[in-house]
């Protein structure tokens, strides 16, 4: 379910998946500037008016249509794209020191899972860069993982790649209670209903180490994918559908607290990424906000 396909972390816009930035045949966009901090971003007048004339969210029925339908409408994307839609995403390790740091000594075997692994362009370039790490590897789209599985890189013996519903399906059917001593989740929670964040979040506890890390990164509110959703797409606050019927959400980093410290975990980092991306094509420029956050497993970690 990964959604971020850039690993310069620019902000290009797709027509399919509008929060993209340029896909391998479009490279297009700069990065004008970014900026972490703790506020979030300020809308103008005319965005606000934008957002407060917004409409009813779509019926009802629809919405339980799309939830039926969420893992349909994901292989079906992946069917569309196969593995060329999203960028290898080298910029994992620069922002996120923890993939190379949680160790005691440099060889230490460090054991990540990366809850929503699309077709594999976080966990490659990992494997590439660190002989040390072993990968467990899901995602929602079972054509997804078929994909991950069908890469060169893929190894058995550094990578294990399986289907689950993190919302219900247990991942200790596959990855050992407290066996792991980092998560990413990595624009895949926006991908979820609200409703059921929680058994996400309650699902990678399990398997984290106490003193283990999840390393977030996500849509944020005022993003600006999400203000140039058209009438008919709200599903509910911050809460969006796009016309292939996959979902997004954007959030505040006081929801994303919320949820993560009602499941058990400490925050360490939760802060909002503004960047003001160039589209050159097009000769605008437009903000992207993310939100980048680090959250504890409470307990004794044999490297803290």
């Amino acid at each position: 379910m990964a959604l971020w396909k850039n690993e310069n972390l620019s902000g290009d816009i797709n027509t399919t998946h509008p929060e993209e930035v340029e896909s391998k045949d479009q490279m297009c966009s700069r990065v004008a500037g970014e900026t972490k901090t703790p506020s979030a971003r300020v809308l103008t007048r005319e965005e606000s008016d934008r957002l407060g004339g917004e409409r009813a969210p779509v019926s009802g029925f629809r919405q339980m249509k799309l939830e039926k339908e969420a893992q349909k409408n994901w292989d079906l994307f992946y069917k569309r794209n196969t593995t060329n839609f999203f960028k290898d995403r080298h910029w994992t390790t620069r922002e996120f020191e923890e993939l190379k740091a949680r160790r005691e000594f440099e060889s230490q075997r460090l054991v990540l899972l990366e809850a929503g692994c699309g077709v594999g362009n976080c966990i490659f370039p990992l494997l590439e860069d660190d002989l040390n790490i072993f990968v467990y590897a899901c995602d929602f789209s079972p054509r997804a993982v078929e994909f991950v599985k069908q890469n060169p890189l893929y190894c058995s013996e550094r990578c294990r790649a399986f289907q689950c519903d993190l919302t219900k399906d247990d991942l200790m059917a596959n990855v050992p209670e407290g066996g792991v001593d980092v998560v990413t989740l990595i624009f895949v929670l926006s991908a979820v209903h609200p409703d059921k964040m929680k058994l996400v979040l309650e699902n990678i506890g399990r398997v984290l180490k106490p003193g283990g890390i999840v390393l977030f990164r996500d849509y944020g509110l005022y993003d600006h994918a999400m203000l140039r959703f058209k009438s008919g797409s709200k599903l509910g606050e911050n809460f969006y559908v796009r016309q292939d019927g996959t979902r997004s959400y954007f959030f505040s980093k006081e929801l994303l607290a919320e949820l993560f410290e009602q499941t058990g975990f400490r925050s360490v980092m939760n802060d909002y990424v503004l960047r003001e991306t160039v589209n050159k094509k097009e000769g605008v420029c437009v903000s992207r906000v993310f939100l980048q956050s680090k959250f504890i497993k409470p307990g004794q970690s044999q490297t803290s």
